[in-house]
Order: C-alpha cells, then structure tokens, then sequence
C-alpha cells in the first residue's frame, strides 16, 4: 500500500469514530476534509510541505510609531498590574427594569421586587448579569471624552471578550466598580492589542459580581 493510501486509509478509519468527532472543533474537522480530498488526489506531501510553511514569513515586521512606541513600553512594564479602578456605581431598581424593558428580559427575579421577597433566595431582586456586562464601558471609562484611559490613541475599538462568568448576583441597590489588571499587549498593524482581566466589585461582598478577559485595539 503507498504511503498516501495508508494515511488516507488511518486518517478515514480516525475519523469515523464518533466520540473523535464530538472532539473536533468545526474548524479542525474543516481540516480534516481538506486533507482527506489531498490524500485522494495524491499530491499529499506537496500540500504537507506547501503547509509546514511559516505563515508568515515573507510578513513585513510591524514598525511602531513613535507614540505607539511609548504606550506599549509603558504598558509591557504594567504586564500582570492593575492600570485602572474605577469609581463606585449604584445599581438600583431602576436601572435593572430599563434594562429589562429594552432586552425583554421581564423575568421577576429581576424585575419583581414583591415576589423576589418571598421567593428569591436573595431576598431581593438581582441584576441581569447582562446587564453588568453591558456597564463595563461606563465602569472602565471607556466612555469617558474628558478622562481618557488612553489620551495618545486615536480610537479604540472593542474587539471582544475571551471569556465571561458571573460568580455572585448583583441585587439591586448595589453599588459596583470595576478593577482592570492587564494581561497582555502586543504590537499590530493599527496600534496596539490589549488584554485585560476586569473584576467587578461588590461593595461589602467578596466575591465579584462578574469576570471577564477582555480584548481591546487602541488605534494610533
């Protein structure tokens, strides 16, 4: 049997199974297809050897402004530091029932103070964790034009969030902040890429009221 065969062979033998499937992530099975249709075709090591290739290799380095330059030196001495507090803010029931209205998230265990009362375990009504997750701008200022976090930057853009957990409710008539540690800042093309792990605080309470790894471009 050539040696293209036998891969092929192995690789489909792998591949039925069903439990190594449920493993797969969806790009990885999307891999997997290419590679079954090159072993049919036959030029395998052609397209091994085409793929082992550095991605980037004929990449031009990324040069940095000047400006640039000086906030990610900045920053990379900041690496594992907390670089903001925020002030403290009050989410009372008000809040949460506009939130409720505009997501349609009416649910009374946040939006029913009565029946939270008698029901709810927490004796009140809670917070959508959404909704927490939705204060971050305002509670990193972020949103802020007249206290910019970072004055030098022409923009900066909310790429997204690595991950998300909500460890203890927020009741209504709480008051939070949010406490940013950076994580990680590399250089790209358009400025600098920022990690940063956000803990909102729970005044009187130990655990936070939410989590997250956020990522954020500053463009320069």
């Amino acid at each position: 049997m050539k040696v293209a065969d036998l891969l092929k062979h192995r690789a489909e033998n792998l591949v039925k199974h069903t439990e190594f499937k449920q493993w797969m992530s969806p790009t990885v099975r999307e891999y997997w297809g290419e590679f079954l249709n090159k072993a049919n075709n036959r030029p395998l090591f052609a397209w091994v050897r085409e793929f082992s290739q550095p991605a980037n290799e004929d990449a031009d380095p990324i040069v940095m402004k000047p400006e640039t330059q000086a906030v990610y030196d900045e920053l990379s001495a900041q690496i594992g530091e907390v670089i903001h507090t925020g002030e403290w803010m009050t989410i009372d029931q008000d809040k949460i029932n506009q939130f409720g209205e505009v997501t349609e998230d009416m649910q009374w265990i946040h939006t029913n103070p009565e029946k939270a009362s008698e029901q709810s375990p927490f004796k009140t009504t809670i917070a959508h964790g959404f909704l927490t997750l939705a204060m971050l701008p305002k509670l990193t200022d972020s949103v802020d034009p007249e206290n910019p976090q970072f004055p030098t930057a022409r923009m900066v853009v909310n790429i997204g969030l690595n991950s998300v957990r909500f460890p203890y409710p927020v009741k209504s008539g709480s008051r939070v902040r949010a406490v940013s540690t950076l994580s990680k800042v590399k250089p790209i093309r358009k400025g600098l890429e920022i990690e940063r792990e956000i803990k909102v605080q729970i005044e009187g309470i130990r655990r936070p009221g939410c989590v997250v790894t956020s990522v954020i471009q500053l463009h320069f």
